[in-house]
């Protein structure tokens, strides 16, 4: 290939990441067999990267921009709390079900890293991101309809995302379209009872 800027090759290089471990899985995605996917030497790739591991984290970095996207896109601005809670929880779901060869890398990608000092960095950054948004999307719609929080916005993001967690797992795992279905009503109304109060925490100490 013709020499290409850093700055351009970068985001084709992950590209190349995300397509290739899409299909193959995250072990099979050695700094060599991403180089071929793009049809570059493999130099190319520990010299934009340094090594796999930052290659992984570039891949995770991307994703977790992806997803913050999609939920930021997803909220709707003049919605009370639990409307926005359910087309949250609906538009996310959707794109587990149109996508889910993605949701299966990022999960992978997040066993990996826990095996990984390298990628320790990049997995809190992650969750961090994403639990800061829908934290403060959270907040947003309280705010907006002057609802008193029961619990810390943060709290309620990561009941959330826990959640969300689960169901996408059983999906990626067991799929059962109609039980889903149940299972994600449950859970928007667990969410929105422990915002309001509503839900009565047991002790688990």
């Amino acid at each position: 290939m013709a020499h290409v800027p850093a700055a351009e090759r970068r985001p084709q290089l992950i590209k190349a990441a995300i397509d290739y471990m899409t299909r193959e899985g995250v072990a099979a995605g050695s700094t060599r067999a991403i180089a071929a996917e793009l049809g570059v030497a493999q130099a190319t790739v520990h010299y934009t990267f340094g090594t796999k591991e930052g290659l992984y984290r570039a891949v995770m970095e991307q994703l977790t921009q992806d997803l913050i996207a999609q939920v930021e896109r997803a909220a709707p601005a003049d919605a009370g709390f639990e409307e926005t809670a359910v087309v949250l929880a609906t538009a996310l779901w959707q794109t587990v079900r149109e996508q889910p060869a993605s949701h299966q890398l990022l999960t992978e990608l997040t066993l990996f890293a826990l095996r990984s000092p390298a990628l320790s960095e990049a997995l809190e950054s992650h969750h961090r991101g994403i639990t800061e948004v829908t934290a403060r999307l959270v907040t947003e719609a309280a705010d907006r309809t002057g609802q008193t929080l029961a619990q810390p916005a943060e709290t309620i993001a990561r009941f959330f995302l826990a959640g969300f967690d689960g169901l996408t797992t059983q999906h990626l795992s067991h799929p059962d379209e109609e039980a889903e279905h149940a299972c994600l009503q449950a859970f928007v109304a667990a969410v929105v009872a422990m915002a309001d109060g509503r839900l009565n925490l047991a002790s688990a100490a």
